[in-house]
């Protein structure tokens, strides 16, 4: 019987389990939003209590948010076959496995708590590699920007855990840093920062892992000293068709006919691409 491999992660850093369970759960459903069948054997390897989120509405949302900044790495790739994608704050995502072209340089970025867990299922490749760095350090901007770009740099469920000065802090870094980079990340409302404690998956966590950078107007990047445009900023309601076919029946129905229900809940919450001004021609997303 193989030995279960214990977690010891920060508090902020266990909120990688979440997203992670999510991919597991989705993958045992017959139209799930996904299949990962990496994620179901990493949960049941791990020695840890998933059971207090099991059942969550987080767990859905956590995969479908997933699965809507994928589509933004398959753009990139599509205009940018042989471009460098970034995943900052990477957990243990699958994104490689699930839409990697086989041509693309990327490096997976986080804590070195979470490399050393993640090394236990993950291997560095040719074309993949994985780096002990936080968010605000500059030493990974230093080594990505070698490959020449283009690049895109995907901070899923990341920069929402910071201090808005140092959330500000990151993405001016990385626009100063790598010229007419695509910039993928969430922002959170006002109301969804200070509503945690009522959040099914959040509750169960101590508030030393909540999310802290209120953001209710991702349009403020554009007034920062960092040449940066908002290219697009999307709720769940903006997903993709194929996506929502795929959501359960009562939540589609919602969708469909109802989306006024959640609008306000759902604009709390957006999923946003930016583009940094460059320094030389290179395409940028229409």
């Amino acid at each position: 019987m193989r030995e279960s491999i214990p977690v010891n992660l920060g508090p902020v850093q266990e909120t990688l389990l979440i997203p992670l369970l999510g991919r597991a759960r989705e993958t045992a459903k017959r139209n799930g939003l996904l299949g990962d069948p990496k994620a179901v054997e990493i949960v049941n390897a791990l020695d840890y209590d998933f059971s207090k989120w099991e059942g969550g509405r987080s767990l859905l949302g956590a995969c479908l948010r997933t699965r809507m900044f994928d589509r933004y790495v398959e753009d990139f790739l599509a205009q940018h076959p042989e471009g460098t994608v970034v995943e900052l704050g990477c957990g243990l995502n699958t994104r490689f496995e699930r839409v990697d072209n086989g041509r693309a340089r990327w490096f997976e970025i986080d804590l070195p708590d979470v490399v050393a867990l993640r090394k236990r299922f993950f291997r560095d490749g040719a074309r993949r590699t994985m780096v002990e760095a936080s968010a605000l350090d500059t030493t990974w901007l230093e080594l990505v920007s070698v490959t020449g770009g283009p690049w895109l740099v995907v901070a899923e469920a990341v920069l929402i855990y910071l201090d808005g000065p140092d959330a500000r802090r990151a993405i001016e870094s990385i626009a100063g840093g790598l010229p007419g980079a695509w910039i993928a990340f969430d922002t959170t409302s006002q109301k969804l920062v200070e509503k945690q404690s009522k959040h099914d998956a959040m509750r169960h966590l101590p508030p030393e892992s909540w999310f802290r950078w209120v953001c209710d107007d991702p349009r403020v990047i554009e007034s920062w000293n960092a040449g940066l445009r908002l290219v697009t900023s999307r709720t769940f309601l903006d997903a993709d068709q194929d996506l929502v076919a795929r959501f359960p029946s009562s939540l589609r129905l919602i969708v469909r006919y109802a989306p006024w229900i959640i609008r306000r809940t759902a604009e709390g919450y957006r999923l946003n691409l930016a583009v940094a001004h460059p320094t030389s021609a290179q395409r940028q997303p229409s």
